[in-house]
């Protein structure tokens, strides 16, 4: 299969886990919950989610390249469906509590899917350092949430 092709089937992957988080939106509930003051502004999370998710797609391309299906890959494939099941756990079933679960195990698999990706591609690994930094920032923040508006 075209180099090409496979590509844009990882693009289409991320664009699939990317259309939960535009389907799951914050709305009232995000809006009714208390907040730290260090809360990003909403605007800002779609230009960085945008910039990752096409990161993560050419990280899994370049990892297919020189493994095909491997392990390494299947931890992608786990990344990005945690990913993709966050919003839906959050925003859906306004669960802060799972959600931090939820991204807790996304925090795990993208530093597995690092260390099991540097020997294959050090460029895939330098692709999800951004993305290592934004959940971090990101699990924090759900965790805060969290904190401010227990779960009854």
């Amino acid at each position: 299969m075209s180099q090409w092709i496979t590509l844009i089937i990882f693009l289409i992957i991320t664009a699939g886990a990317a259309s939960f988080g535009a389907t799951n939106q914050p709305g009232k509930f995000y809006d009714d919950l208390r907040k730290p003051s260090w809360n990003p502004p909403a605007w800002l999370f779609g230009p960085v989610w945008t910039i990752l998710y096409i990161m993560i797609a050419i990280a899994g391309w370049l990892v297919w390249r020189q493994t095909g299906l491997s392990v390494v890959l299947g931890v992608w494939a786990v990344q990005i469906l945690l990913n993709a099941l966050w919003s839906v756990v959050a925003f859906r079933f306004n669960r802060l509590d799972y959600a931090f679960y939820n991204i807790a195990a996304l925090w795990l698999s993208i530093i597995l899917f690092m260390v099991l990706a540097w020997p294959v591609d050090r460029i895939a690994t330098y692709l999800f350092m951004p993305y290592l930094l934004w959940v971090s920032f990101a699990s924090w923040l759900n965790l805060t949430l969290w904190r401010l508006n227990p779960v009854a």
